[in-house]
C-alpha cells in the first residue's frame, strides 16, 4: 500500500492537530503510516454518522470488557472531551456489564436461537403497536 505523503508531512499534521506525535503511532511502518493516520483522523477525530460522544462511549464499553487499559483510558478521556458526563460514562460501562452478563447466560444455557429471535420479533411488534402516537 503506497503512501501519498511522507512520514514528515503526516507527523507535521499530527503535531498541528494533537500537539505531538503519539507514541503509539511512532512504530507504525512507513508504508502504513499515512493510511493509519487518515483512518484514525476520520473515524476517531472526524464527524461521522455517529456523534463522537456516542462513539467514544461505545469504545469505552467495548474496552471495559476487552480489559485494554490503554483503550479504556483513551475512550474515557475522548468521551469527556466530547461532552460526556461522569454519569454517562458510568452508564456506558454498566450497560456493557449488563449486556455481557446476558450474553454469558444465554450462550452458557444454550438458549434456542430461533425461539429467541421469534420472541424478540413479537416483543418489537408489541412495543411498536403500543407506542404513543
Amino acid at each position: 500500500m503506497p503512501t501519498s505523503r511522507t512520514r514528515a508531512e503526516v507527523e507535521k499534521e499530527m503535531k498541528e492537530m494533537l500537539g505531538l506525535v503519539p507514541g503509539f503511532f511512532k512504530q507504525i511502518p512507513d508504508a502504513y503510516f499515512d493510511y493509519e493516520w487518515e483512518l484514525f483522523k476520520s473515524l476517531e477525530l472526524g464527524e461521522t454518522l455517529i456523534p463522537n460522544k456516542y462513539k467514544e462511549l461505545m469504545g469505552l464499553a467495548i474496552h471495559a470488557e476487552t480489559k485494554c487499559r490503554y483503550c479504556t483510558l483513551f475512550h474515557t478521556e475522548a468521551a469527556r472531551l466530547h461532552g460526556a458526563t461522569d454519569e454517562e460514562i458510568q452508564e456506558a460501562v454498566h450497560f456493557a456489564k449488563m449486556s455481557l452478563g446476558w450474553s454469558a447466560y444465554l450462550n452458557g444455557m444454550q438458549q434456542d436461537y430461533d425461539m429467541f429471535a421469534e420472541e424478540l420479533e413479537r416483543i418489537v411488534d408489541h412495543i411498536k403497536e403500543h407506542a404513543p402516537a
